[in-house]
């Protein structure tokens, strides 16, 4: 059993745990879709301090003996799902930045073709008028 002191100081870390996350919501520091597993995690630690019962039921049911070593297994299930999470959006970022790299590259050379032919073009027509001899004649 959890001493009421232990469960009073718990409670008020995940009350703040709650706050900071909400903070960085609302300053826009977290998206929506990024913060809810991050939400998840925090109520399954509200729950599980509020009702440390349901922690022992769970812990047993996979035939661990300690409480404590239940809670570290939890604790790094959910920390490799965050990281799982994390990994995932940074694959996802990496192929996007790619893929503008490579059209930046597409349109940055288009745009010195076109430069380099509109110039051209310019440059031709002058030397067609200077060849004439009609530039200094009226």
């Amino acid at each position: 059993m959890i001493p009421s002191t232990l469960r009073i100081t718990l409670i008020i870390a995940v009350v703040c745990y709650f706050i900071i996350i909400l903070y960085f919501l609302k300053n826009r520091a977290l998206n929506l879709k990024y913060t809810l597993l991050w939400l998840l995690a925090g109520v399954v630690m509200g729950v599980l301090v509020i009702f440390p019962e349901m922690l022992q039921r769970i812990i047993h049911v996979f035939g661990i003996q300690d409480n404590m070593n239940g809670l570290f297994i939890i604790a790094i299930g959910f920390m490799l799902m965050i990281l799982m999470a994390l990994t995932s959006i940074a694959s996802r970022q990496n192929m996007k930045i790619r893929s503008l790299v490579q059209e930046i590259g597409i349109l940055d050379k288009r745009i010195r073709e076109l430069e380099d032919g509109h110039s051209g073009s310019v440059g031709a027509g002058r030397g067609v008028y200077e060849d004439r001899g009609d530039s200094g004649k009226l």
